[in-house]
C-alpha cells in the first residue's frame, strides 16, 4: 500500500506518518528512509530531534534508518519484501534532485516511480511524507518557481499513484483518497 501524506510546516504530518507506519508494522520494525542531507549543525540538530522523538513516541518499535538523500530507488531495494517504509521527506528529496545532483527532473521522477513500483511489487507498506508549500503567494523569482513547480508535479503524480492521500492540518489527518479501504468495504458487502 502506498500512502502519501502532506501538510504545512509543523502541521503534525511526520507524527501522522509515523502512526500509519507503526500501525501497518503491527509490532515489527519500520524502515525510516531519510532524505535529509546533513550539511550543517542546524540540520544535524533537527535530524537528532526527529530521531529522538521517534524513539520516545514509539518505544516498542525498532526504527531502522536508511539515509538516501537522492537514490531512494536503491534504498528501497535494500529493504526486505513486505516491510513498512516511511520516507521523510519528499520536499528535501526534490531539492536534492534539482540542486545536489546532475539528474534532470524526468530522471528524478523516474527514481520515484521505480521506488514506488518496487515497493508495490514487493508488497511493502510505503508511507511518503512531503510539505505542502503551495499555500503562500506565488514566488516572484524563477528558481523558487522552478522548485515549487517540480515539487507540485511530484505531488500530483504521487497522489494519482497512491492508494491513500492524506492532508494534515493542525495535527488532524484528512483522507482525500482512500481506494484500498473502499475496496475492502466493497468486498464485505
Amino acid at each position: 500500500m502506498i500512502v502519501f501524506i502532506s501538510g504545512g510546516a509543523r502541521s503534525g504530518k511526520s507524527e501522522v506518518a509515523e502512526q500509519r507506519a507503526v500501525s501497518a508494522a503491527g509490532g515489527s520494525s519500520c524502515y525510516y528512509l531519510a532524505t535529509a542531507d546533513v550539511y550543517d549543525e542546524e540540520m544535524a540538530e533537527r535530524v537528532a530531534r526527529h530521531r529522538q522523538s521517534r524513539h520516545e513516541q514509539w518505544q516498542n518499535v525498532q526504527w531502522k534508518t536508511i539515509e538516501a538523500p537522492l537514490r531512494i530507488d536503491q534504498a528501497i531495494a535494500k529493504v526486505p519484501d513486505g516491510s513498512v517504509v516511511l520516507l521523510d521527506c519528499l520536499t528535501l528529496w526534490t531539492s536534492q534532485v534539482l540542486y545536489a545532483s546532475e539528474l534532470s527532473e524526468e530522471a528524478g521522477l523516474a527514481l520515484l516511480a521505480n521506488a514506488l513500483s518496487d515497493a508495490r511489487s514487493r508488497r511493502m507498506h510505503f508511507v511518503i511524507v512531503s510539505n505542502d508549500i503551495n499555500e503562500a503567494l506565488p514566488p516572484t523569482d524563477a528558481e523558487t518557481w522552478r522548485y515549487l513547480a517540480f515539487l507540485q508535479r511530484a505531488h500530483r503524480w504521487l497522489a494519482a499513484e497512491a492508494d491513500s492521500v492524506v492532508e494534515v492540518i493542525a495535527g488532524c489527518a484528512v483522507e482525500w483518497k482512500e481506494e484500498e479501504r473502499k475496496r475492502e468495504r466493497e468486498m464485505c458487502v
